[in-house]
């Protein structure tokens, strides 16, 4: 059995047991040829859950046997934690659902945990439902760099600037990491990319005997699910992307996160607007009569614990100006983690008491979990290097956009990676079958809607794309709508996609 836990992001992971080494011929990118001539034989056993979690009845894992590295199929291989649903009404199965969790850091095991139940609702049963904990993640082959407890926590993994907005402290802890992942990361982790998580979830495919796959990735994952389609057409049946980036191959990951600027500042507006919402009075969370008083009311704020952070209900860790910015960043992925956010923001204020951190700024995050957050993105494409203008950029950003402080465009270590990545990006283009459905909120604090246009038009006329007028990160079965929702499901389900890009009023 394949033990796991929660994500990269909030508990320790376990690993799991090595498995046997297998053979494997490797197969063209790009086509539907025939299968390696040895796939390997998956052990499916009930999922071990952590206590007081509960799954969909019948989810199983097992460990998947890779190769470390696809250019040598007959090397060594690694572990890769997989799991399963069945369809609960196998008359109605038309085929398999590959579920492609976000991150880089979050696992699939866990992510059909969660989604699992809904998506049997949802989808009615047309399809198997399968995911992996990607290299890194979870039960899957783990490695570590070494790196100290303090630039573990969150606020130091993400490069927030010095209240100043200096970035010495940043570009000296960038790199050191960098060359303690150079000494002790090995060839483990520089396998953690894009390109072989989709390489491992054909691996999956052909261990399953499935001819084909339907996908669903979100956010990260979507770009995973984008280029597994690119580089496997023949064997993807029906793609939905949901809440995805701009997918542009010079910068790769490094685009993302500078896009995070404008889609915080996007988002905002939402929780302005509940926030000074009347409604919140009587729950002690109003934080302004208007809604526009509430974002000088949280720069005033975070300025305030720049110069005097407070001390925490968590000893030894106070609520500084960057761990409120943070807190923000996550609480803008779901109108569900508002109420906690305003409460945290009023307990700052407060003169009395100490204020409560949020569980993912008060712990420090596992070494393996935080060198996989880093690996992945510096793995994939060639960075810039610490000679730049990092400072020059964050300058211009802080005065654009003062929510997030310049942190998106800060330097991070793969200004300073030893090892430049295995291939080149692939570039996602309008080739190939029309079988993509694109889903986006309007204002998403991760993926923002002007990216995902960007890979809207990459994609031409193989893709549509659903907008839906509402914020958050993650549409379907998430923060989504009704209508969002049923033009995935019935794409899923039928096929059938809309005639034209189309709104979805919230």
């Amino acid at each position: 059995m394949t033990n796991w836990t929660r994500n990269t992001l909030f508990l320790t992971l376990c690993a799991t047991a090595v498995a046997a080494t297998v053979t494997t011929t490797p197969q063209a990118a790009g086509a539907a040829g025939p299968e390696p001539a040895s796939v390997p034989r998956l052990d499916w056993q009930p999922c071990e859950l952590p206590a007081g979690t509960t799954g969909p009845a019948g989810q199983e894992c097992a460990t998947l046997p890779v190769p470390l590295d696809y250019s040598r199929p007959h090397g060594r291989t690694v572990p890769v934690a997989v799991t399963r649903l069945l369809s609960d009404r196998p008359e109605k199965r038309r085929g398999t659902l590959a579920v492609i969790p976000g991150g880089p850091g979050s696992s699939g095991v866990q992510r059909l945990t969660q989604k699992g139940a809904a998506l049997q609702n949802a989808l009615g049963g047309a399809y198997d439902l399968i995911s992996l904990d990607p290299r890194g993640v979870g039960g899957s082959v783990r490695a570590r760099c070494g790196m100290p407890a303090a630039d573990r926590r969150l606020v130091t993994l993400r490069s927030w600037p010095a209240p100043d907005g200096g970035i010495e402290e940043n570009t000296a802890r960038s790199f050191r990491t960098a060359e303690s992942c150079a000494t002790d990361g090995g060839a483990v982790l520089r396998s953690f990319t894009t390109r072989n998580e989709a390489r491992d979830i054909d691996r999956l495919r052909q261990a399953l005997g499935e001819r084909k796959l339907s996908v669903w990735g979100t956010s990260y994952g979507a770009y995973v699910g984008a280029v597994y389609r690119q580089t496997q057409p023949g064997r993807v049946d029906r793609v939905v992307l949901d809440s995805t980036g701009d997918p542009d191959p010079t910068r790769v990951a490094r685009g993302w996160l500078e896009n995070m600027s404008r889609g915080s500042a996007d988002r905002f507006a939402d929780f302005a607007a509940w926030s000074a919402d009347p409604a919140r009075e009587a729950e002690g969370l109003r934080l302004a009569q208007r809604a526009e008083g509430v974002e000088p009311l949280f720069l005033a704020l975070a300025a305030q614990l720049d110069r005097a952070p407070r001390d925490s209900g968590t000893p030894g860790v106070p609520l500084t100006g960057n761990g409120l910015r943070q807190a923000l960043q996550n609480a803008l992925y779901s109108d569900a983690a508002f109420p906690a956010m305003a409460r945290l923001i009023q307990e700052a204020r407060s003169a009395e008491g100490r204020p409560t951190l949020p569980p993912d700024l008060a712990q420090v995050i596992p070494d393996e979990d935080a060198s996989l957050m880093v690996a992945v993105i510096c793995n994939d494409v060639r960075w810039p290097g610490p000679a730049s203008g990092d400072a020059e950029r964050v300058e211009a950003d802080r005065a654009r956009y003062p929510l997030t402080a310049g942190m998106p465009v800060n330097i991070t270590p793969c200004a300073f990676w030893k090892d430049a990545p295995a291939g080149q990006p692939v570039r996602i283009t309008d080739e190939g079958p029309s079988n993509i459905l694109m889903v986006q909120s309007l204002r998403d604090p991760a993926t923002p809607y002007a990216g995902a246009l960007k890979m809207r038009a990459a994609l031409g006329d193989r893709a549509r794309m659903v907008t839906v007028d509402r914020g958050g990160h993650g549409m379907y079965l998430g923060n989504g709508n009704e209508c969002g929702d049923g033009a995935v499901t019935r794409f899923l389900t039928t096929g059938h996609r809309p005639a034209q890009d189309t709104h979805c009023a919230d």
